[in-house]
């Protein structure tokens, strides 16, 4: 019989997501991830599966909001998913896609290229 976790799920995936960002998809290792959540390997595989389980938890938490813009990081976090993942990932196109569904093209671009301009110009700074 396993054990009962001693996480909090929500907690975990909100650290991951705030690692995500600063360092994209890629850049994170799991080491970066059970540094940053204070999981163990075992839990973090047991409870995610993968890195690539925990990202699409994040992704799938922050969806809504990000559809709305009115949340920069998970704006942000959708940001490094169409990158990073999107173009070879056919689950995480369709969780962008779907994020994205209830805007028109033209809404879509302005949101995503308006928060990647500010991302770019934040990044001089």
């Amino acid at each position: 019989m396993g054990r009962n976790r001693t996480f909090d799920e929500d907690d975990v995936v909100a650290q991951s997501a705030a690692i995500f960002l600063r360092q994209g998809y890629e850049g994170t290792s799991i080491d970066d991830l059970l540094a940053a959540t204070g999981l163990h390997r075992g839990s973090l595989y047991k409870a995610f599966a993968s890195k690539r389980g925990l990202f699409l938890a994040t992704l799938r938490r922050t969806s809504a909001d990000a559809a709305t813009g009115r949340d920069d990081a998970a704006v942000d976090l959708l940001l490094v998913a169409l990158l990073e993942l999107a173009p070879r990932d056919p689950e995480v196109r369709a969780l962008c896609g779907g994020a994205l569904a209830h805007l028109t093209h033209a809404e879509a671009a302005a949101l995503v290229g308006q928060r990647l301009l500010t991302r770019a110009h934040l990044s001089d700074q």
